[in-house]
């Protein structure tokens, strides 16, 4: 995983993708009657995201409208936006995955990285490992979980979103790794979390904001956090690498993209409005009540990102013998 720092500091190679960059200032361009923005969840974390941002970016448009387009683990989403006109009225926010991780995991799709271009990242968030009460009270690390699936090996079950989600492959990782069979089972959006909590699966893999309120109401056990550093909301939380396991250390990256023909000139209003929204007070400490740390890094540093993410799930997903589907 690329921490903001490597991204600045170090080249990167894999795919590539637009990084419209003006060379020199550009005269401004009038604004936009109404924008949208989409995105390819059902609401939650991703749609609060992207209407706190909004909220702030008035120079940008009189009105930005929030689409929610999910279906296809975002797929449809990403599709809508390679078909949106390249005047800067659609935009993309989506986790970086939907660019770098997707391409190769499916055999076909109907879109490519190189239709669109990345604006801005605007924010970072780890996941989370928990354990629901099909595991005994006792196990209160992640050693101690790992012990517990290797003598229980046909209870070693962990939830994620879906097959093919950077959640599926982080669990695999890990059971790889630490040497057990980690038996996946995908679910359709967030509900592995009601079956975990039903004792229904042993564990979860899954974004910060589907677990955070139960772990926090003490009716889940988090073992550790994907991210460098350790939770400000759960501090006695390790890290994976904390916790033995540097290779799963892993942040969902958040960011806004539009089609790749759009002009250099709205690209680079679009960044400077997305730059001053991320900067306002409202924003600041929306993103953290919602514990999503505010990231923004410059547009030829955002491609150098997704390039390297790109190269790094195509390891991992190779690593765990994952066969692409249709």
């Amino acid at each position: 995983m690329l921490t903001r720092r490597d991204v600045l500091t170090a080249s990167a190679t894999g795919i590539a993708l637009v990084a419209a960059t003006p060379a020199r200032p550009v005269a401004a361009q009038p604004r936009l009657k109404t924008a949208h923005i989409l995105t390819g969840y059902t609401p939650g974390l991703p749609d609060a995201v992207a209407r706190l941002v909004a909220g702030q970016m008035k120079d940008y448009a009189d009105s930005i409208i929030v689409e929610t387009r999910p279906g296809a683990s975002g797929r449809i989403a990403v599709e809508a936006l390679r078909g949106a006109e390249a005047d800067g009225s659609v935009m993309l926010l989506a986790p970086l995955g939907f660019i770098a991780l997707f391409p190769h995991i499916y055999k076909t799709l109907a879109y490519a990285p190189q239709d669109f271009t990345p604006v801005s990242t605007v924010g970072s968030f780890p996941t989370l490992l928990a354990v629901g009460p099909k595991v005994p009270k006792g196990v209160r690390s992640l050693a101690d979980f790992i012990g517990w699936c290797r003598a229980n090996p046909t209870q070693a079950t962990y939830g994620t979103p879906g097959v093919g989600t950077t959640l599926h492959f982080i669990g695999a990782t890990l059971g790889r790794t630490a040497g057990f069979d980690y038996v996946h089972v995908p679910y359709q959006g967030r509900g592995a979390v009601q079956d975990l909590l039903k004792g229904e699966i042993a564990s979860a893999v899954m974004p910060l904001d589907s677990l955070l309120g139960q772990v926090q109401a003490g009716q889940l056990r988090a073992l550790a956090t994907t991210g460098p550093t350790r939770l400000g909301a759960l501090p006695d939380v390790p890290t994976v690498a904390q916790a033995g396991y540097p290779s799963l250390q892993d942040l969902t990256w958040f960011g806004i993209f539009l089609p790749a023909k759009t002009p250099p000139a709205i690209v680079a209003q679009l960044n400077n409005a997305i730059q001053t929204s991320l900067r306002t007070d409202e924003v600041k400490s929306g993103m953290a009540k919602l514990s999503v740390d505010v990231d923004a890094i410059a547009m030829s540093d955002f491609a150098r990102l997704l390039a390297s993410e790109s190269e790094r799930w195509k390891g991992i997903v190779q690593a765990t013998g994952f066969t692409p589907t249709g």
